[in-house]
């Protein structure tokens, strides 16, 4: 992974200091809350229901055991005793003292951390497949291009007070695992004829109160280029992007008022002058940056795949938890795990500090001190020798982190939601609970297959609900909470909207309500290897609303 240079150090430390000192002067009075807002934003502190809120940036979601040691000390020292990991492959503190925020940030420097540009009208956090690396099908590592982006966006003075905030996803994967196509920019690393490194550029993705699909506006941009052409399309944005309206403000209503070739061809003007200029990337550029991001030494460990059968045999819920969180390494004799923070009936993305420090523990002794933050709010261990899975697996039974569901229904992503969110209009974590616990029987859970559903309680889209196979978006309708379900979302390589099914449901028949689309799919699939979003696509939103709201005839009625 990356390392601070010189520069990065003093950066960070001066970033601190003068976070402290406008700290200081907010507590004393000197600062009003609207004048702090700006500050405290800008070094990712937000003013939640209940508290303070700190976003830690994770940038593509890499981190190191010593890192997540810190993590770990942070939430038993500062707030609550655990941490919540997000869709945007952050981690947020959610009870953290104002007084608190220098020394937290601080610890953070100390390990190579901040919480800069995780909010605020600025490029976040730049985000990538969390099996980047290490996946088989991977074409090049989208790792080095997403630190490339990430010091070239860190308080860059043009585009530091863009019209909205703005986020980046790299993969280099034929499976789209970073959603791309829901961003602002999507890149998607890809070879050409010649066997040179490129990008398909996407631009204008983004969920929220209009989900749209971003448009693929190059279908090859050279390594070299790739700089230049981000600050183009930048550019067109920071220039036009409507100011008046912040619900209009994001580059995809750009996308859409002016159309995708009109934009295409704005940003091709701005980028022919800027393509031979000082941001051309240079190869040796990339070279450097890429070896932070080398494999590490893997020696050849074939014992593994003996011992592996062996363990598989003699303990069912191991076998369980390999075929569902274990997926093939790029390397025969390893495997990347998937840690899932989802428990059944538990709070979908938490660790507690212990949970981190035994994550740490096993990623320094058996993944070469290396653990990944998926979109999807679980943790990875993308370098594990098969011969070590059994060893893992018992560290992870340790802090009650082996549950086999990564992909099944009880994999579910949820935003915080009313229990934290000021912006929220119902509770997500109660409903990601309920629904767990409801098909938490591993059984049903395979007989389910793979079945994506995501919650966000307000029209934000924190927890992807639009991309999700089953979304549920919490809603407040006279006073009460109410939560419309949309059907067929995805965020992968073949990224769809959900569609709105029908009328919302009360929260205590929202559980009721998934069974019902649940037992739908089971009795009309062609077969137990059709999962629920092929099946949904063949057959269409209709049978679902008949099972759930009666024929169209009788709702008619």
């Amino acid at each position: 992974m990356y390392r601070y240079d010189e520069f990065d150090h003093a950066f960070v430390a001066e970033r601190v200091a003068q976070f402290r000192d406008q700290v200081e002067r907010r507590l004393s009075g000197e600062l009003s809350e609207d004048a702090f807002k700006p500050l405290r934003l800008m070094n990712g502190v937000y003013l939640q229901l209940h508290a303070y809120m700190l976003r830690i940036a994770i940038p593509y979601g890499t981190l190191s055991s010593r890192q997540l040691r810190m993590l770990a000390h942070i939430a038993r020292t500062y707030d609550r005793g655990y941490g919540h990991f997000t869709t945007r492959q952050n981690l947020q503190f959610n009870w953290p003292k104002l007084s608190d925020m220098p020394a937290v940030l601080d610890e953070l420097a100390s390990v190579e951390m901040h919480a800069i540009q995780t909010s605020g009208n600025c490029i976040r956090n730049v985000t990538a497949d969390h099996f980047a690396g290490a996946a088989a099908d991977e074409v090049a590592d989208p790792r080095p291009y997403a630190e490339i982006l990430r010091q070239w966006s860190s308080v860059h003075p043009e585009f530091s007070f863009l019209p909205r905030k703005f986020k980046i996803a790299v993969t280099g994967a034929e499976r789209d695992r970073a959603a791309i196509q829901v961003h602002d920019i999507g890149l998607h690393l890809k070879k050409n004829d010649k066997g040179e490194t490129g990008f398909a550029v996407y631009v204008g993705g983004g969920q929220g109160r209009t989900p749209m699909i971003a448009k693929l506006i190059r279908d090859f941009l050279p390594e070299e280029d790739l700089l230049s052409y981000t600050t183009a399309i930048m550019r067109v944005y920071n220039l036009h992007g409507r100011r008046d309206n912040k619900y209009k403000a994001r580059i995809k209503i750009l996308v859409h008022e002016t159309g995708a070739e009109e934009l295409a061809r704005q940003v091709e003007v701005e980028f022919n002058q800027l393509r031979d200029t000082e941001l051309r990337l240079p190869d040796a550029d990339v070279q450097a940056i890429s070896t932070y991001f080398a494999l590490p030494a893997m020696p050849e460990r074939p014992e593994g795949w003996e011992n592996l059968a062996r363990w598989k045999k003699a303990d069912p819920q191991f076998a369980l938890w390999v075929q569902q969180n274990v997926k093939p390494h790029k390397n025969p004799d390893y495997g990347m795990v998937t840690i899932s923070l989802k428990p059944i009936g538990g709070i979908p993305g938490d660790a507690s500090d212990a949970q981190m420090d035994i994550i740490a523990d096993v990623a320094e002794e058996y993944a070469f001190d290396e653990i990944r933050v998926s979109h999807e709010q679980n943790l990875i261990l993308p370098h594990v020798a098969l011969a070590d899975l059994e060893a893992v697996y018992r560290g992870l039974v340790a802090g009650g982190l082996q549950t086999a569901n990564a992909g099944l229904i009880t994999d579910i992503i949820a935003c915080p939601g009313l229990d934290y969110c000021a912006l929220a209009n119902a509770r997500s974590i109660p409903l990601a609970q309920e629904i767990s616990s409801r098909f938490g029987n591993a059984e049903r859970q395979a007989e389910i297959g793979e079945l994506k559903i995501k919650i966000s309680g307000c029209i934000n889209a924190c927890g992807h609900h639009h991309v999700g196979h089953i979304g549920l978006l919490g809603v407040e309708k006279k006073g009460a909470e109410l939560y419309q379900i949309t059907l067929g979302g995805s965020g992968d390589e073949h990224t769809s909207i959900g569609e709105i099914i029908g009328r919302g449901f009360e929260p205590s028949k929202v559980t009721d309500a998934i069974e019902t689309i649940v037992n739908t799919y089971l009795d009309l699939r062609l077969n137990p290897s059709e999962i629920f979003l092929e099946a949904y696509r063949r057959v269409g939103p209709q049978p679902f609303k008949d099972a759930l709201y009666g024929s169209a005839a009788a709702e008619a009625a």
